[in-house]
């Protein structure tokens, strides 16, 4: 393989899965403070919700999305994206443990790579982790969370895999990233969790965790899983990356206008889909921003087809 010519700055998104939206929506933005900052569809199936959870803005590295497909849950296991992290600002996990289990969630301190987090789970099993650091999000004036606590954006993603090789050969020699340490695995310490940072400094919004677990069976997707995480690359640098991947003869979707941002897919070979997204145009191009998020937007192509979409979503309020 040929040198990697960029590398991503960070985490973009994780997209997941939920089998109730209304139930999805109503945990993300009063439990979790987020805002919901598009209310749109997946692209590729109409019938399914797509909400995009964020900061104030709906910053490049803030979203948590989720599809809306009536599955069961997810059957736990390899070759996933296992754990999805989220960043707050320092000081404050003692706020979010307080405050999550006010909500009646168990939450479960862990450190991994010298940080501490807290582990804890949505109503639908979704594995998210609280960690502090990283760069200032933007906060919103209508949030639940007090300012001083709400969520900046993406933690570090964890992926579960049966072995080390070939996804560590696709991160180092396809995006870019590199080895940056390794800690026991807080679940089951005979087994090692691989640090794989973007860029020099790396940081909590720029690192995946490989979790290697050879015994664990292949996972099921479904509802409380994940579906896919997405790297932050430069809106001028997109065409440079989609060559890039290309003249690597990889199966790729090639090209994709998302309206929001572009992308390129590659479901590297132990099955995780990762997308390399743009930072812009951003949510605030169809819509006014101080109203992200209010009403169901579609992409342009889709527009001419709204009767029909919309009579066969259900209402979120």
């Amino acid at each position: 393989m040929t040198a990697h010519p960029l590398i991503p700055h960070g985490l973009h998104h994780v997209t997941a899965v939920t089998a109730n939206a209304r139930a999805n929506l109503d945990f993300y933005t009063r439990v979790l403070g987020l805002r919901l900052v598009k209310k749109t569809v997946n692209q590729d199936d109409v019938s399914a919700y797509h909400l995009f959870f964020a900061d104030g803005v709906g910053s490049p590295g803030s979203d948590l999305t989720f599809f809306e497909w009536p599955v069961p849950p997810e059957g736990r296991g390899n070759n996933s994206i296992s754990r999805t992290g989220l960043r707050v600002p320092a000081g404050s996990l003692d706020w979010w443990a307080g405050h999550l289990r006010g909500q009646g969630l168990e939450v479960t301190p862990v450190t991994r790579a010298g940080r501490a987090h807290l582990d804890f789970a949505d109503p639908e099993g979704q594995r998210l982790s609280l960690v502090e650091g990283g760069p200032a999000g933007v906060t919103w004036e209508r949030s639940t969370v007090p300012a001083e606590h709400q969520i900046l954006g993406l933690g570090p993603a964890e992926l579960t895999l049966p072995g080390l090789f070939p996804t560590e050969r696709v991160l180092t020699r396809v995006y870019g990233l590199h080895a940056a340490g390794a800690y026991p695995d807080p679940e089951d310490p005979s087994r090692t969790v691989h640090i794989y940072a973007m860029g020099e400094e790396g940081g909590p919004h720029a690192e995946l965790h490989l979790r290697v677990a050879p015994s664990l069976p292949p996972a099921r997707p479904g509802a409380g899983g994940v579906h896919h995480l997405a790297l932050r690359v430069r809106d001028e640098d997109y065409p440079v990356w989609a060559a890039h991947l290309a003249g690597l003869g990889l199966r790729t979707s090639g090209e994709v206008d998302r309206h929001w941002f572009r992308s390129v897919y590659f479901r590297e070979p132990q099955g995780i889909l990762i997308e390399l997204a743009t930072d812009g145009p951003g949510f605030a191009v169809d819509e006014d921003p101080a109203h992200l998020g209010e009403t169901l937007v579609l992409a342009p192509f889709l527009e001419p087809h709204r009767a029909q979409i919309e009579a066969g979503l259900t209402p979120l309020s």
